[in-house]
């Protein structure tokens, strides 16, 4: 299994969407709860929800009121999306290095996202994709891990079974990439998949925006919108325009 494809074939296996299925997203719902109110938006205003996944924060956007278009990369996700569609909430497969297009009013990148790509341009890219797909005083977010907590913090090794499935999981550094190796027997077959995020500080994270010409109006390290603290806090969240 390729480490540099990792996202186009991990996403898309049911085995990634049983592994994080015990995720708790009242959290994430939480998150979104401080943010909108924060950001202000308007309800006819049109959200992205860049790599949706199967959909869920796109719908819970959208019972709140907004018009939403959830995208990713994973066929198998939007097709299951697709089945909640309505007149305000829509999924579209995209990979976010090819342009938009149309133009949102505000775009989201939610819970580590982004910095995915071997080449730091394709990274780039997509903030310029994102830069050139909002509207006028459009907002764009990036809600990514903290580096620096993370790395500290890190669990070389752990074991969780789920449905069955002994999922043997590593977590490593390796050149400038956060890896994790998740190794498991299902279906007869043994599987290798990786998931490889690039150690991006908030100076990294900045001088890509730079490049990108966004601007950066706010940063919080968790998502209550606390301050954010390089050591100690859990997320980056970048609020950018």
């Amino acid at each position: 299994m390729s480490k540099k494809d990792w996202f186009a074939l991990w996403f898309n296996t049911s085995y990634y969407h049983t592994l994080y299925k015990h995720r708790d997203f009242t959290e994430a719902q939480e998150f979104m709860q401080h943010l909108l109110s924060f950001l202000n938006f308007k309800k006819e205003d049109l959200l992205l929800d860049l790599a949706c996944g199967k959909g869920r924060h796109s719908i819970y956007l959208n019972s709140l009121g907004y018009n939403v278009i959830g995208a990713d990369l994973s066929p198998n996700s939007i097709k299951h999306a697709k089945k909640f569609e309505n007149e305000t909430l829509h999924f579209l497969e995209h990979d976010m290095r090819i342009p938009f297009k149309r133009k949102y009013n505000g775009i989201l990148n939610l819970f580590t996202s982004f910095g995915f790509f071997e080449d730091d341009n394709e990274d780039i890219n997509v903030l310029k994709n994102i830069k050139n797909a909002l509207e006028p005083n459009g907002i764009a977010v990036i809600d990514f891990m903290n580096c620096t907590n993370v790395i500290s913090n890190l669990v070389p090794e752990n074991v969780q079974e789920i449905d069955g499935i002994t999922f043997n999981i590593s977590r490593y550094i390796e050149g400038k990439f956060i890896v994790k190796q998740i190794e498991f027997k299902a279906d007869g077959k043994e599987h290798v998949y990786f998931e490889k995020v690039k150690n991006l500080d908030l100076n990294r994270i900045q001088e890509y925006m730079n490049l990108a010409g966004l601007k950066v109006k706010h940063i919080f390290g968790d998502y209550k919108l606390n301050e954010f603290k390089k050591n100690s806090s859990d997320r980056l969240i970048i609020i950018a325009e």
